[in-house]
Parts: structure tokens; C-alpha cells; sequence
């Protein structure tokens, strides 16, 4: 899943039919999710969250940039905060499958767009800025709204979008690419600000002031105070008390999570607080988080207590969950709090039970079909690779392999997820070929735009199949590499596995073929069909020497 954050700050945190009208024009962006809607009145000033697809993200920040310049005028703002323009900043965060120079594209697409057709000044920030000088967002919202106007007519402050010139109504907007920031409390056994504080500053990038003997700051030869650094970069932290859940707690933002992952914070808190005598009894997760962070978290801890990481994701992320102690002050589901997981689709057939699906399969309903059970036959296949995996892991015998099985693991468990989310993939893509076959074809047009979505569903309903084909070539090594060095037990759980890939890529190729009769676009079909082979000829030529293989270790000394 590929998944895109933006977090855009507008200049209204007073009139909710303003900033809820912004959050509606977001909402009702095909694609997008939106996730947060936090209007301050101080600071006047609304956070509005969403996520989704980033061609999706990118049309749901235009359509808030549209709704924001006609409904907020600057000459009559006021607030706390500092800002720019009635859209203050635009960041887009890479949460899943997506780079940050990808984000750093849909920044400067944006900027484009709106500098283009809106008129507005534009400046890219961070990851997306166009000079150095110009990564910090304060460092371009200095002087703010007011001195806007002169801050254009300087040659070194021309927009890299968008006219220097001042528009008062709306200002200007800063657009750019950030990583993900992770809200983040650690529970102390305290109700000591004091002592959380002092976790807090041991921890923190910035430290702690430095003291001289007599508990004064010591100062360097230009009179400025002179900073210890704490333990982790990219962490900003204090400590407060929360007392409906009775204890301190040490607050964190975690700014860069790939120099600072989660699970380093908190072991690094518990080092802390256990060196200052006390004890960390739990965390708690502010908003929602990436699942890579708990995904990480989860093999971290696994690795910790020897047992490999190559697990289900469900386990890992309960591993995750019950270490860092995310159920302490309050319930934390899944579902809710993890981005990847309020976006997932529905997966009705993956959800069944085994009954329940062959029930459904037997049915006079032409969906699921064949698709669907080549596809659930190669996770199955998967499913096997991962568990010989598992199971020759923690054998002392086998010690010398361990690593090996860890990354067999890891793998085919992902494989198995991909499989088991084409169960449901290869039932929607047939809908939707139904749904084009029933569109009206009444005049040119219509039969125009019939075509094309025909076009589209019958290609959908190629690839479908075809991603489950070619993974198969894979799991068939991954079982055949299990046989080979894994528990002898369990060989001929691997040989299994081999006979579902081989038996999963058949259905697949001719799910496949049978699609391709209907795609009316001969170098589509051509490409498409060349694949197929390929992935084809490919398994067939491996499952012929594992079977063999296997086959003959299992008929030893029979």
C-alpha cells in the first residue's frame, strides 16, 4: 500500500463553518481519508489530516488550498501563531511504499498548480526546498503575514512559484516534504514532574543546560549558555503529570524515526528511568502511526529474546503492542490507531472461514472463481515456506541457518499477504469488469467511455492473476530452500508448499489467458501475455527440480 500524510495548516480556528468546510472539500476527495480536524481559537488556526493514495493526497490538498483562499481573508487574521497566509504550510509525509523525494514531488506539483493558476506566492520547504537556506519553515515565515509584502519585493526572496507579488487576501504558502512526526508518552511510576523531567532531558536531542558546582549555567567566552546533548537525535522531550491516569509521564516527539525508531526511545527511557531508580510501566501512542513502526518494534523485541522475526504480521505487531505497553492508560486498537490498517479495503473472502469460503466458492455466484482460489492456494504455499522456517529456527542443530531462516521467514510471510489480498483483488477486479459490461451505451460518448473503462477493468483483471503467477517462481525456492536446510520433520511440509505454488501458478496462468481474449489493445495484451510465459515457463522448470529433490530425500532410506 502506497501511503501519503499531509497535515496542512490554515489560518481559521474560530469559525467552524469556515474550517469545517475546508475539512469537507478534503473529505470528499476520492481516495482520501481524512484522519484529524484540531482548530485552536488562540492560536487561530486549524491542523486538518488526512492520508491516502499520493495522486489522491495531492488533489485533496488542492481542493483545501481552493476552499482556504475563498473563504479566508488575512487583512482581517489575528492569532498566536505565526503564518504566512490563509494556507500556512502544506507538508506531504511519506508514510508507506513512498519516498520522501516522491513527496518532495507532489510538493513542487502542488506549488506548480497553485503558483500557476491560483496566483499564489509559493515556497518549498525541507525535503522539497529549492535552496538550503530555505529548508527551515521559520526561517521563511520570518517576518510572517506583515512583512510579506517586502519580503517579495526582495530579489533574494522571489517564490519558487507563483508571482512576488502580494496578494493581502490570501498571503503566501509554504509546500514542502517532511518525515513523520510520532506523538509519544512513556508512563513513569511517579507522580514527580521532577523525575520525569530529568528522564526527558537525559533523553532529548537537546539536552539539559550544563551546570557549573554551584548549580549555575555555565556560559561559553560570547555569554551564551552551554547545552550537554542528550542521548537521541531527532527527539524533542519533557516531562509532565497526567492525573487522571496517575502517573508522569515523559512527552516525546519523535522527529526522525529512521535515526530514532519508537522502540529505541523506549528502551532508552527504561535505561533511563531504572538508572534514576524508577520504572516505566507502559507508553502511550498520541494519534495514529505508520505500521512500520510497530512492524519494527516487533522484530526488535523477537530478536531480543532469540525467537525469529520472521512471523506473521500479527504477531509482530502484538509483540509490539505488549512490550511497549500501549494498553496501559488506555485500550489501543489496531485497527483505529495504525494508518495502513483505517485504510486497508474490506477483505470479505480473506475474512472467512475455511467453510465459509468453500461455501461461497460452490455457490451458483461466478465470484470468487479461479482467481481467487490460485491466489489463496499460493499463500497457502507461502504460509508453508514460513512455518518449516519457524520451526528449524530455534533448533540448536540447525544454529548455523538461523539467520537464513529469519529472512526465509520475513519473506514469505510477506509473500502470504500479498496472495491472501489478491483473494479479494481477483472478486473486485471481476466486479468491476461486470459493472463497465452494464454501462450504457447510448450515444458516441457513452460508448466511448464504456470502452475505455472496459479497457481499464479487463487489464485489472489481467494483473490480478498475473502478480499471483509471478510470485510463485519465488515461494517454489523459498520451499525447495526450506527442504534443503531446514528440519528434516517438516520436508515434506516444504514439498507441499511446492506442489501449491506449482498448482496456484497453473490457475493463474489461465486466469490470465482467459482475461486476455477480451482486451482489445493487441501491445497491452502482447506485453501482458509475454509475462505470463515467462512466470510460467519459469515455475514450471523450478517445480520440476524441487519436486524431484524433495521427493528423493523424503524415499531415502525407505
Amino acid at each position: 500500500m502506497r501511503v501519503v500524510e499531509s497535515v496542512p495548516n490554515i489560518s481559521e480556528g474560530r469559525r467552524p463553518e469556515i474550517y469545517e468546510a475546508v475539512a469537507r472539500a478534503v473529505a470528499t476527495t476520492p481516495g482520501v481519508t481524512l484522519l484529524n480536524v484540531d482548530p485552536g481559537a488562540e492560536t487561530n488556526r486549524t491542523v486538518i489530516t488526512f492520508v491516502g493514495a499520493p495522486e489522491a493526497v495531492l488533489e485533496g490538498a488542492w481542493r483545501l488550498l481552493v476552499e482556504s483562499l475563498a473563504r479566508i481573508d488575512m487583512r482581517t487574521q489575528h492569532g498566536a501563531h505565526p503564518r504566512l497566509g490563509a494556507v500556512d504550510v502544506v507538508p506531504f509525509v511519506p508514510v508507506g511504499g513512498v519516498t520522501m523525494e516522491e513527496c518532495a514531488e507532489l510538493a513542487r506539483r502542488l506549488g506548480e498548480r497553485a503558483g500557476r493558476e491560483l496566483g499564489l506566492p509559493i515556497y518549498l520547504y525541507e525535503a522539497a526546498a529549492s535552496r538550503p537556506e530555505r529548508r527551515n519553515l521559520a526561517t521563511i515565515r520570518a517576518g510572517e503575514y506583515e512583512g510579506l509584502e517586502a519580503k517579495l519585493a526582495d530579489p533574494a526572496w522571489k517564490p519558487d512559484f507563483g508571482p512576488a507579488v502580494f496578494k493581502p487576501e490570501a498571503g503566501a504558502t509554504v509546500i514542502g516534504a517532511r518525515n513523520f512526526l510520532v506523538a509519544y508518552n512513556v508512563n513513569l511510576n511517579t507522580l514527580d514532574k521532577r523525575l520525569a523531567n530529568r528522564v526527558a532531558f537525559d533523553i532529548r536531542e537537546k539536552g539539559r543546560r550544563k551546570l557549573d558546582a554551584a548549580g549555575r549555567p555555565v556560559r561559553d567566552a560570547n555569554g551564551e549558555e552551554v547545552w550537554e546533548p542528550g542521548l537521541l537525535p531527532g527527539v524533542k522531550a519533557v516531562g509532565w503529570t497526567i492525573p487522571e491516569f496517575g502517573c508522569a509521564q515523559v512527552s516525546i516527539n519523535i522527529t526522525d524515526l529512521e535515526k530514532t525508531p519508537l522502540h529505541v526511545v523506549f528502551d532508552t527511557c527504561v535505561e533511563r528511568a531504572t538508572a534514576r531508580g524508577m520504572r516505566v510501566t507502559g507508553s502511550e501512542l498520541v494519534g495514529l502511526v505508520p505500521r512500520s513502526v510497530l512492524l519494527d518494534a516487533g522484530r526488535h523485541y523477537l530478536r531480543r529474546m532469540e525467537r525469529s522475526a520472521g512471523v506473521s504480521e500479527a504477531q509482530l505487531v502484538e509483540t509490539a503492542v505488549r512490550t511497549l505497553g500501549l494498553h496501559e492508560v488506555k485500550p489501543f486498537d489496531v485497527r483505529e490507531r495504525v494508518i495502513e490498517y483505517r485504510l486497508a479495503p474490506p477483505a470479505p473472502l480473506a475474512a472467512m472461514t475455511l467453510t465459509g469460503f468453500a461455501d461461497e466458492l460452490a455457490s451458483e455466484s461466478p465470484a470468487p472463481g479461479g482467481g481467487s482460489v490460485a491466489a489463496y492456494t499460493g499463500a497457502l504455499g507461502a504460509g508453508l515456506a514460513a512455518m518449516v522456517a519457524s520451526l528449524s529456527h530455534p533448533k540448536p542443530e540447525l544454529a548455523a541457518h538461523a539467520a537464513r531462516f529469519e529472512a526465509l521467514g520475513i519473506r514469505a510471510h510477506a509473500l502470504k499477504a500479498q496472495l491472501l489480498a489478491a483473494v479479494d483483488a481477483d472478486t473486485a477486479s471481476f466486479d468491476r469488469l461486470l459493472a463497465a459490461m452494464r454501462m450504457p451505451q447510448g450515444d458516441e460518448a457513452q460508448k466511448r467511455a464504456r470502452e475505455e473503462a472496459l479497457r481499464t477493468a479487463t487489464i485489472g483483471a489481467i494483473e490480478v492473476p498475473l502478480g499471483v503467477l509471478e510470485a510463485c517462481p519465488e515461494i517454489v525456492e523459498l520451499c525447495r530452500e526450506a527442504a534443503a536446510i531446514g528440519l528434516a520433520t517438516a520436508r515434506s511440509d516444504a514439498g507441499t508448499g511446492i506442489q501449491m505454488a506449482r498448482a496456484a501458478a497453473g490457475g493463474a496462468y489461465q486466469n490470465v489467458c482467459i482475461n486476455a481474449r477480451d482486451l482489445d489493445d493487441p501491445e497491452a495484451r502482447g506485453a501482458l501475455l509475454a509475462r505470463a510465459e515467462t512466470a510460467w515457463q519459469r515455475v514450471r522448470e523450478l517445480h520440476a527440480a524441487a519436486e524431484e529433490e524433495v521427493i528423493g530425500m523424503l524415499r531415502q532410506g525407505l
